[in-house]
């Protein structure tokens, strides 16, 4: 099985940034390798991209739900530890996605799937989730489907 390109540009920018020694990136990207090793070994099986990308928007989660909580702590020193950790994170993410684009995706799964009512919604976020991943919140994109669903 070929190494798939995200990891290399992954470890290649890990490199640079050990040869840069810088040594907030360095963190943050072996921080990030080792989140896709862990889940790796835990499911034992070998990340293809989008997996990678799943666990990306899974560790910016985390990043945000901290600094929530750091933010109530007047911890600003924290705040921009996890805010920093967020924008290396980010680079590894694709294009994001336009709201029409989302909107798109949307109607082509509830489509896809001939949806009626708010029943359908897991079968549509099946469709509309790896196509989205990293590339939009999925969040907002259940509550837009819930909205469309719910005028069926």
């Amino acid at each position: 099985m070929t190494e798939n390109p995200l990891r290399i540009r992954i470890q290649e920018d890990m490199k640079d940034a050990m040869r840069a020694k810088n040594t907030e990136r360095l963190s943050t990207i072996r921080m990030l390798l080792a989140a896709v090793k862990q889940r790796e070994i835990d499911e034992r099986i070998t990340l293809n991209e989008t997996q990678i990308i799943a666990t990306i928007d899974k560790l910016i989660k985390q990043r945000n739900e901290s600094i929530a909580q750091y933010q109530q702590g007047n911890r600003a020193d924290l705040v921009a530890k996890e805010t920093a950790e967020i924008v290396v994170l980010k680079e590894y993410l694709p294009q994001p996605l336009t709201e029409e684009e989302v909107n798109e995706l949307i109607q082509d799964a509830i489509d896809e799937v001939n949806a009626s009512s708010i029943k359908d919604m897991a079968k549509i976020m099946a469709i509309v989730k790896p196509k989205a991943q990293g590339r939009a919140d999925m969040g907002t994109i259940g509550m837009k489907i819930k909205a469309i669903l719910s005028t069926l």
